[in-house]
């Protein structure tokens, strides 16, 4: 059986009662859990309060990158794999395509220990990787500037996902198979197995809170110094008129390693234009009533970086800004738990910046915790969570 019809063993029962999920949160998390879970043979209820991936969501960004380079931390090398088959089973269900695999590279300023730890985990796991060197990058894609850039990462499997329009369809599969979605306000009710749903409780055998950057707000007792939400900044350029170098049959994924202050982007993708981030995590910010626009700095930035980098580029008008949030664990990790204290309730973000890639591995973790108590990797538990911000996980 395919990874798309891939079930939970040992989940569904015959003749067992079928049992019944409420998830919260129906961004990449939530809405493959949900999924999971009905795959399972549970009755799934899935609520946003917003919609599938809404403007305000981590998930609601246009595109997110794909990629397999976790320096040693192959837990999530190998997440990226399995995630990716599910992934592009969804893009050719779909009417439009929800992955395009363009490739990724990664480049560095020497082989340092995150680049030679990638390499050695793609060679033990059997996983293509191909090493460059400065005259071979420069050699590909002349359309970036490598000076001082020794050696290149590049992995041509992977791309980019068109993040919205992914949840979406997710979430539209996930009712045409079975599965309920509703638009409602969602607090939690007097225990763990209840939900007030716009006021009204409604109880579950299980109830997961994947809230995204509200998480600590749902529960502030427990995670209002365990989640870092913070505000991330986000340029999308129009490429020069005429010129396919930036085009993804062009040019990869890529992200810049060097200087310890990481930048990442996309070719341009259907046309939105060509996507530029800094990775370094912003300020705090308030998912509710944050400001949206991107600040004078962040422009400076982004333009300093496309000379540097990208010359066709630095002169180019902006198509578009976007503000979003990191919803940071306290060092990067996923939290994937059982609710400390509330029987029934589970904890499912920590997104970090780097999880809408995982969600369908991230689903499966949680979605078999709840059905048949598989407890997850013990690095995605409440216990490690810290009060203190320090990014371990890049």
């Amino acid at each position: 059986m395919g990874a798309a019809g891939r079930t939970i063993p040992g989940a569904a029962a015959a003749f067992a009662p079928r049992r019944r999920a409420i998830v919260v949160g129906a961004g990449v998390f939530g809405a493959w859990t949900a999924e999971q879970l009905r795959r399972a043979g549970w009755s799934v209820l899935l609520v946003d309060r917003m919609g599938p991936a809404n403007a305000r969501a981590s998930s609601g960004g246009e595109s997110r990158m794909t990629r397999s380079d976790y320096g040693a931390d192959e837990i999530y090398t190998r997440m990226a794999v399995s995630s990716l088959g599910e992934w592009k089973q969804l893009s050719d269900r779909s009417a439009l395509p929800l992955f395009h695999p363009h490739g990724v590279l990664y480049f560095f300023n020497q082989m340092v220990d995150y680049a030679r730890a990638s390499i050695e985990v793609h060679e033990r796991l059997n996983l293509p990787i191909e090493v460059l060197d400065h005259a071979a990058l420069s050699a590909r894609w002349p359309q970036i500037d490598f000076a001082g850039i020794e050696v290149g990462l590049y992995k041509a499997e992977f791309g980019a996902l068109m993040a919205r329009r992914a949840v979406q369809e997710l979430v539209r599969g996930f009712v045409e198979r079975g599965g309920e979605y509703r638009l409602a306000q969602a607090e939690p009710g007097a225990n763990g197995h209840e939900v007030r749903l716009n006021g009204e409780p409604l109880s579950a055998d299980a109830v997961i809170y994947a809230c995204g950057p509200w998480l600590g707000k749902v529960f502030p007792d427990v995670l209002a110094e365990r989640i870092f939400v913070t505000r991330q900044e986000i340029a999308f350029i129009a490429p020069p008129d005429g010129d396919a170098r930036f085009e993804p049959a062009a040019l990869p994924g890529w992200a810049d390693f060097n200087g310890g202050d990481l930048y990442y982007g996309l070719p341009n993708l259907e046309s939105r234009g060509f996507k530029i981030a800094r990775d370094t995590h912003g300020p705090t910010f308030d998912p509710d009533t944050g400001d949206r626009r991107i600040s004078e700095e962040g422009i400076a930035f982004v333009r300093a970086f496309l000379t540097r980098r990208f010359p066709a580029l630095a002169a180019q008008p902006f198509t578009e800004f976007r503000v979003c949030q990191y919803e940071n664990s306290s060092n990067g990790d996923f939290l994937i738990d059982r609710h400390p204290t509330l029987e029934g309730a589970y904890l499912l973000g920590g997104g970090s910046g780097h999880g809408f890639k995982h969600g369908p591995e991230v689903g499966r973790a949680m979605a078999e915790l709840v059905a048949n108590g598989k407890t997850p990797d013990s690095r995605f538990s409440f216990a490690t969570k810290e009060t203190v911000h320090k990014r371990a996980v890049v």
